[in-house]
């Protein structure tokens, strides 16, 4: 049985994502400029330093972003109040029963933030995405579900940080930013380029992950953070039009992660790259995870759920077709409930 938290508290959850979305808008300098890439609109701010014009990026263009950016001057002059206010909705959050980060995950996470990693394309994928889903679907979730993992995975599209790079970047670098919390760089195959990163005190991991969309998984560039990245199959369908959600650490840490319907689907795939050998429990958690939210957005978000599973077994698309589909029926076979919710949708 599905649990769901409070109106009251989803309504919370709502407002606290919308007050930092207003705080990300503070930061504006100067004038905001729309440029349009491959059919996609994007914002800018366009600020002087001297004799020099900077150009800093906003986001993509939404409904949302544009509303803010035509107050974003109002904005700045409530800055205080907005801080308190979002305290105060994180600690009803946590008196509701929401899932809180620990420390050093959430300090982490701030740090990432502050330094642009997820205003410029970096989207969190993972257990550490599955568990904000918390906040945007108002369910509770069970622990064995979303238990915390070492890893803080951190996926990003190749182009976009090339295009954003020109103008942008991490501020400061990102291995001072993960220098900060002890953590170096881990060996890779390539020589000098590194894309994964082991805190020495521990045996957390950072990595970099980039879509492949070849036959080849190898190293990219994503110069917009500084890093490279390990190229992975379905990263590409998992991470397209993300989602902003919230971590519930101090007065909140706006981040970026994939849309749900797209990682229950995804987690069906991968489910059955690795289910066998040492990965297999990893295999039974990605269907745990698919089944929750799939109860989920069949009852609530039907049609975006249906549209999810099209997308990905769609043919004539660039790393997708009959080998997507195959994974998707055979992680079926073995989740009959799930199945039947999914043959519903129609």
């Amino acid at each position: 049985m599905l649990q769901r938290h409070s109106s009251t508290a989803h309504s919370a959850y709502a407002d606290l994502r919308r007050s930092l979305l207003d705080e990300r808008a503070t930061e504006i300098r100067g004038t905001p400029v729309r440029v349009e890439r491959n059919g996609r609109r994007y914002w800018y701010d366009n600020y002087r330093v001297g004799a020099e014009v900077k150009r800093r990026y906003i986001g993509e263009e939404t409904e949302a972003l544009l509303e803010t950016l035509t107050r974003h001057r109002a904005l700045r002059a409530e800055r205080d109040e907005r801080r308190r206010k979002r305290t105060r909705l994180v600690r009803l959050l946590r008196n509701e029963g929401y899932l809180n980060v620990d420390p050093a995950t959430g300090s982490l996470l701030n740090a990432l933030a502050s330094a642009g990693v997820f205003r410029l394309g970096g989207t969190l994928v993972g257990t550490n995405a599955f568990r904000l889903y918390e906040g945007e679907l108002g369910v509770r979730m069970a622990l064995d579900d979303a238990a915390m993992t070492n890893d803080l995975d951190i996926a990003s599209f190749e182009r976009l940080s090339l295009a954003l790079a020109a103008d942008d970047g991490v501020d400061p670098k990102m291995e001072d930013v993960l220098g900060e919390f002890q953590f170096a760089p881990a060996p890779s195959l390539e020589r000098g380029k590194t894309w994964r990163w082991r805190q020495t005190r521990s045996e957390t991991f950072v990595e970099f992950l980039t879509p492949s969309f070849d036959d080849e998984e190898g190293l990219r560039e994503l110069p917009a953070l500084g890093v490279s990245a390990q190229s992975l199959h379905f990263l590409n369908y998992l991470i397209a039009e993300p989602i902003q959600a919230v971590a519930l650490y101090r007065s909140g840490v706006l981040v970026q992660a994939p849309r749900p319907e797209r990682y229950a689907i995804q987690k069906l795939i991968v489910s059955e790259r690795r289910r066998d050998g040492i990965d297999s429990l990893k295999s039974e958690k990605d269907r745990r995870q698919a089944a929750f939210l799939i109860d989920i957005l069949a009852e609530d978000r039907p049609d975006e759920l249906a549209e999810a599973l099209e997308d990905a077994r769609s043919q004539g698309l660039r790393g997708r077709g009959a080998k997507w589909r195959e994974k998707i029926d055979a992680a079926l076979k073995r989740m009959p409930e799930t199945a039947a919710k999914l043959a519903a949708l129609g």
